[in-house]
């Protein structure tokens, strides 16, 4: 199921499909969801791309979604390049594209403040006391939810929200590949 194609991109987004239009999942099994469909949760890689899902956010009145962003912080991410993770160990999953580190802001990414009053992405539920104690391993891009526009902030990847697919080249090649088919 295609909702919009953008550049040559095909985007699913959950609130405009009647099955999951209320529906708000946690970081993998949205994933899972837009796999199922050949697909990836949107790795937001260009800021036309960005500013694309901006404003499906804002069109939608969404309050959050899920994109396919993820800390590096299990086995393997001890790599001197990752380190700090916060800053340096970000990357699109569904794409596997390495972000530019968290300390170089750009219009309409990491914002500026959170939950704690601090630029993102803080880590904030994994040591303010509230309970959680979970890592925020996950970006999700949230609609003026600290008064501070469109945004990215890293999230404990349990929450529940929305999310926005993409088509995934990679998934395509691997079914193509099982099934002896041409994707020309």
């Amino acid at each position: 199921i295609v909702h919009e194609t953008q550049n040559g991109r095909k985007y699913f987004f959950s609130w405009l499909h009647p099955q999951t239009r209320n529906l708000q999942v946690d970081w993998l099994d949205a994933r899972n969801i837009c796999r199922r469909h050949c697909m990836d949760l949107v790795s937001l890689e260009s800021p036309q791309e960005n500013v694309y899902i901006q404003n499906k956010i804002r069109d939608g009145n969404q309050p959050y979604i899920w994109t396919s962003g993820r800390k590096c912080d299990f086995q393997g991410c001890d790599r001197p390049d990752l380190q700090p993770t916060i800053i340096n160990g970000w990357f699109w999953s569904g794409s596997g594209v390495k972000m530019f580190p968290s300390n170089q802001r750009f219009p309409g990414t990491w914002s500026h403040t959170g939950g704690g009053n601090r630029p993102q992405p803080d880590n904030r539920e994994s040591s303010d006391g509230s309970g959680f104690g979970e890592e925020e391993s996950c970006l999700a891009v949230l609609n003026n939810f600290y008064r501070d526009g469109i945004v990215w902030h890293d999230v404990g990847c349990s929450h529940k929200k929305p999310f926005v697919c993409e088509d995934s080249d990679e998934l395509k090649r691997y079914v193509a590949s099982r099934a002896r088919v041409s994707l020309d």
